[in-house]
């Protein structure tokens, strides 16, 4: 392999393109860009000036034919990214997929097989797996700090439909197929999954369109999910604030202590503040603040150890990342499963593995 890993990057203007783009900056030594397929009808109206020479190419089989890389970014919309990743993986070379990559699991299925017989190092943009503060909650239910974990309350509310611009391909269910919960929601589902290493065993859900714009998939909903270990996870989020602005929270509860973490703490990347029992004079309560983030690019510090593990994973090999293919289609899976649960009006038994 050269001495710099070369990337094609495939969907130029997807909403986090550009935020990928500046994020392989911090690896400028190990990684470069060398091929781009814009995807999006060509669009190139976010591509970087220090890119624009790049050769460009119309399709992936145009790509794999002529292009000079040995891994590739496919940020491309749901209905051309599964089958893009395929035909790299099939070629051998690396894929880092951005989120949700598919509109459903069915979608996604075949690059589970197809990672593991090519031996590519596999990466998906789930990169709260990455972060410091949901990794020391993971460590602590682990620990078994928290006693029996009863309940896991999870909130992701952000800018609204029409702020969004209700014509964007995210809107459009023939690209798309799922709406909030298959763009936005999709990373606090997958990182349930992580945290607490347990399975969702029911899903009841409520999902549609509760704001005043009008379009094609959902803007929210709520969710509630039975845990393999006896507790209950809720989810309620949406495109629901009239203005350009979030809120983002966690609270678990156990029997042994209790944490709320605020990923968007205003100075910081993220703080838990934690409680727990009084066993002798001083009750147990902590406040863990991670400094604030100023690594550029898409996700900051969560991003840059997202590509560091992808980069490590191309030099040894092809080993898994800490995203792997399985568990890309295990959310996925989930979402489907919030979907079915919500247009059925029912319950749903499901087994959606853990981690």
């Amino acid at each position: 392999m050269p001495d710099k890993t070369r990337i094609a990057f495939l969907g130029v203007d997807n909403p986090h393109g550009a935020g990928w783009r500046e994020l392989l900056t911090n690896f400028s030594d190990e990684a470069e860009i060398t091929a781009l397929v814009p995807g999006f009808n060509n669009g190139t109206t976010s591509l970087e000036e220090r890119h624009a020479h790049l050769p460009r190419f119309e399709s992936v089989d145009a790509l794999i034919a002529d292009g000079d890389f040995d891994a590739a970014i496919v940020a491309l919309p749901n209905n051309h990214a599964p089958q893009a990743a395929l035909q790299l993986a099939d070629v051998g070379k690396h894929i880092l997929v951005e989120k949700p990559l598919a509109g459903n699991a069915a979608a996604a299925h075949a690059l589970v097989d197809a990672v593991a017989d090519s031996g590519v190092a596999f990466q998906s943009g789930y990169m709260w797996r990455y972060d410091d503060a949901a990794n020391r909650l993971r460590d602590m239910i682990q620990d078994n700090r928290f006693g029996k974990l009863i309940s896991l309350e999870m909130t992701f509310v952000t800018s609204d439909v029409q702020r969004r611009n209700p014509g964007h391909y995210l809107f459009d269910r023939d690209i798309s197929t799922g709406g909030f919960f298959n763009w936005l929601a999709c990373h606090y589902l997958d990182l349930l999954l992580y945290v607490t290493n347990q399975q969702v065993t029911k899903v009841t859900a409520r999902t549609g369109v509760f704001g005043a714009t009008d379009c094609e998939v959902e803007d929210g909903g709520i969710v509630i999910m039975d845990l393999s270990g006896g507790g209950v996870a809720t989810f309620v989020g949406g495109y629901w604030l009239p203005r350009w602005a979030g809120e983002a929270h966690w609270t678990l509860r156990g029997t042994e202590r209790w944490v709320h973490w605020d990923p968007g703490r205003s100075g910081t990347a993220g703080v838990l503040e934690i409680h727990g029992p009084k066993p002798q004079w001083n009750a147990m309560d902590e406040v863990f603040s991670i400094p604030p983030d100023n690594t550029p690019g898409y996700g900051g510090m969560r991003g840059a150890a997202l590509i560091r593990d992808w980069l490590d994973a191309i030099q040894d090999g092809g080993r898994p990342c800490r995203n792997t293919p399985q568990s890309l289609v295990n959310a996925l899976t989930l979402i489907d499963t919030i979907y079915e649960s919500s247009a059925s009006g029912r319950q749903l038994d499901t087994q959606i593995p853990k981690a």
